[in-house]
């Protein structure tokens, strides 16, 4: 089970780091506005993958230690961390060179969820049901 779900969680974490990018570009082209100093696509991949693989340890130990309703709290957990992890970037203080801090939010906000989202979509291709 274990190796399932770290093979879940590195590919959903590639996705979401890719699915970050893409949006960083898109972003950039529609807002005239470029974090990549703050956020470079590295930043973007890594944060993507710390959270995938963190995702797997934590879906294996909770399925391990509560059976049944393993899953249930894992989605239940994955989805309160992704909405604290937003406290992150509303709290962070940019270098005085960025043109338009206030457009930073929008940009790393939405990256939050990737990895979440990414999980939710790749699991039944990874992880079949009981």
């Amino acid at each position: 089970m274990f190796k399932k779900s770290l093979a879940l969680g590195i590919v959903s974490g590639l996705m979401a780091g890719i699915a970050g990018i893409v949006y960083a570009r898109v972003y950039y082209q529609i807002n005239e506005s470029d974090f990549s100093r703050v956020v470079s696509a590295v930043k973007i991949i890594a944060a993507s993958l710390v959270g995938g693989v963190l995702a797997a340890i934590g879906y294996a130990l909770l399925n391990k230690w509560l059976k049944n309703n393993g899953e249930i709290v894992f989605n239940l957990c994955f989805t309160l961390i992704s909405f604290a992890s937003l406290l992150a970037p509303i709290a962070v203080t940019l270098p005085k060179t960025i043109d338009t801090p206030e457009l930073f939010p929008g940009l790393v906000i939405p990256m939050h969820f990737f990895p979440a989202l990414g999980w939710y979509t790749l699991k039944p291709v990874f992880i079949r049901g009981k």
